[in-house]
């Protein structure tokens, strides 16, 4: 390797030594190996400094521990050890196509960027309901592909598991701030300064996700209040695709009164929706399975961030609680 490698992987890590270890095979099976990575363990009681001395070699993997202080403060670390040109961020539960380094340097031959980045999709081989999970994640029809599709009904904002930016851009806007929609938070800073951002919808990552659709709504149920958050720090930053869930869980609630306690027709949206969703996952995985777990991983995501949505706005926007949210920020920093 050399001593200034393209690209730095920079990895925060918190008790998934199974996954930093997948992660690590993938990178060694790249077809285009000019970086290095820096696996950043963010105090985890089981860390993974044993599987990165065993696989590391081939993924050019340096180990960083460090006391427990957050994801955002991981990825910190690990941006000031980096060498690299461009500063390339994964999450530890994903898994990277081979061709993946040689699809990014061939796009940005084509068309330099400050900042891009990419889907995320489900393996062939992972489990039915981590491909429901990225379905339902991923889906026009329940997210509005804002998460890196080539339709989406927002303009693309890079998600840290599959972002990149230059040096340049980290000596400008600084580092990732500890907060919840912390990727979403520095690529519209980086947006912000005048920085060019970009898709590369070639450049996907296997995402592995949640394991169970508990772990999932608790995940969903956090992007939605974020939103909240971002909205208070970015006014106009919010737009109608992001409320687009909350309404649903309120028109649904209705719907459902309505049909239980009016006619069982009230319910026939219901039915309709979840016949699209269906025919939509079995056609994008030709898996009977994973469509018929996509139809409950949707009403998971929507209601989990719907409601999350609600009540983060009742509270911050009608009830004014936690409205300082820049001063809670910089107190999180040490400022």
């Amino acid at each position: 390797m050399t001593e200034h490698p393209r690209y730095s992987i920079i990895v925060p890590v918190y008790n998934r030594s199974d996954e930093v270890a997948d992660l690590l095979r993938s990178l060694d099976a790249q077809t285009e190996k000019d970086f290095e990575t820096i696996i950043v363990e963010d105090g985890s009681p089981l860390p993974c400094r044993k599987v990165v001395e065993e696989l590391g070699h081939g993924a050019n993997a340096r180990y960083i521990f460090r006391q427990n202080e957050g994801r955002s403060y991981a990825r910190n670390a690990g941006i000031e050890q980096a060498r690299g040109e461009y500063l390339i961020f994964f999450d530890s539960d994903c898994v990277i196509p081979p061709d993946y380094f040689a699809i990014l340097s061939r796009a940005l031959r084509e068309n330099p960027l400050d900042c891009f980045g990419g889907p995320d999709a489900a393996n062939k081989n992972f489990t039915p309901v981590q491909r429901a999970i990225s379905f339902a994640m991923t889906s026009l029809l329940t997210t509005g592909g804002i998460r890196g599709r080539k339709h989406s009904m927002e303009k693309f904002t890079p998600r840290s598991f599959n972002m990149g930016f230059t040096r340049r851009v980290a000596e400008r806007v600084g580092g990732f701030r500890e907060m919840f929609s912390e990727d979403i938070d520095i690529s519209t800073r980086i947006r912000n300064a005048g920085f060019s951002i970009g898709l590369i919808p070639e450049a996907e990552v296997w995402h592995k996700r949640r394991v169970d659709f508990g772990k999932f709504f608790r995940q969903v149920h956090v992007f939605g209040m974020s939103r909240i958050t971002l909205h208070l720090l970015y006014p106009g930053s919010l737009k109608a695709v992001h409320a687009l869930p909350a309404v649903a869980v309120i028109v649904g609630a209705l719907l459902l009164a309505a049909g239980i306690f009016i006619s069982p027709w009230m319910l026939l949206p219901f039915g309709i929706y979840a016949l699209a969703l269906f025919a939509d996952c079995l056609i994008s995985t030709r898996s009977l399975k994973v469509s018929m777990l996509a139809v409950p991983a949707s009403a998971v995501q929507i209601i989990g961030y719907g409601t999350g949505f609600i009540r983060a706005y009742i509270n911050v926007i009608l009830l004014g609680k936690g409205r300082d949210i820049e001063a809670e920020i910089a107190i999180r920093r040490g400022k």
